[in-house]
């Protein structure tokens, strides 16, 4: 399968340049052909149920999966990838159309199944919680079982609030996450990055209104009606310090994920937006005893 055409793949023991983060990443890694672009992904693990692990905005699998690759190997065939336009699945550049959640989950599903993976389960963070969403909408006959953490369900403006005292990324984000980024794109390019991305926050923002608890809503629906139709086991996971992702999104997911109804949620008193890197024994952890390696269809 690894050398089906469009496909280079070998084996690495990686390590990020002095800016970013610095720790080995073992394992496998490549570059996939699919839907017009070339994603690079990582992939490690032999035995049980796929784990495919989507990342944050501007995110890589490097920056942001490098505790699970390397942790959850021994239960999982953990994959994650850079989604178009980031990292090493470059060019083209990162854009930012109104669907680009969609493009990433459809992404990911198509890297997934050309990676010989019929049924896996699915770890979103961040912008990518909101993709992993709408992959298990969209491929629910692929998806397992689904953990989301630091994504919106819906804009409003207390969101756009949130991400606007962010828009100095140098000065606003902590020391190692601008190193990570920065030492990948370079100062500049994150900056225009991350610029182009809350612009893209707030377009879902002003495009439309949403209802919520019975009250139409200012606001923009980011993945409310996919999240709605997600039946599949569903753990939602929040850092109660999480500056991003405000505490209103996981309940509501909670609440309104079909597929999560019988899932307990959980919630780090202590934990901030990157739980799975900075409480990676706890998310990890989580997600054994949820997923455990083996499919819900067997």
């Amino acid at each position: 399968m690894l050398h089906r055409a469009g496909l280079r793949a070998s084996r690495t023991l990686d390590r990020l340049g002095p800016r970013g983060l610095c720790t080995s990443i073992p394992g496998t890694s490549g570059t996939v052909a699919v839907r017009g672009v070339n994603l690079f992904y990582r992939a490690n693990g032999s035995a049980g149920l796929p784990l495919l692990c989507i990342p944050g905005a501007l995110g890589t699998s490097d920056t942001d999966y490098g505790p699970q690759l390397r942790d959850l190997s021994d239960a999982f065939q953990v994959v994650s990838f850079d989604p178009r336009g980031c990292g090493q699945s470059r060019p083209p550049a990162r854009d930012f159309p109104l669907d680009f959640y969609q493009q990433d989950a459809d992404d990911g599903a198509a890297l997934m199944e050309a990676l010989g993976h019929s049924r896996y389960a699915v770890m979103g963070w961040s912008d990518g919680a909101i993709a992993g969403v709408m992959l298990a909408a969209a491929h629910a006959h692929a998806v397992d079982r689904l953990v989301i953490f630091g994504g919106n369900a819906y804009m409003v403006a207390d969101d756009i609030a949130a991400f606007e005292a962010t828009r100095d990324a140098k000065n606003s984000w902590s020391a190692k996450t601008y190193s990570a980024r920065a030492g990948v794109y370079g100062e500049v390019e994150v900056q225009r990055m991350w610029d182009r991305a809350i612009d893209a926050w707030a377009a879902i923002y002003k495009h439309g209104r949403f209802e919520r608890d019975g009250d139409i809503r200012d606001g923009g629906d980011v993945c409310m009606a996919q999240a709605r139709s997600v039946r599949c086991p569903t753990m939602v996971l929040h850092g109660a310090k999480d500056p991003f992702c405000l505490p209103h999104h996981p309940a509501w997911f909670k609440a309104n994920i079909p597929g999560a109804a019988d899932v307990p949620m959980h919630v780090l008193p202590e934990g901030k937006h990157n739980i799975h890197q900075r409480h990676a024994e706890w998310v990890n952890g989580l997600v054994r005893e949820f997923a455990g390696g083996v499919s819900s269809s067997t």
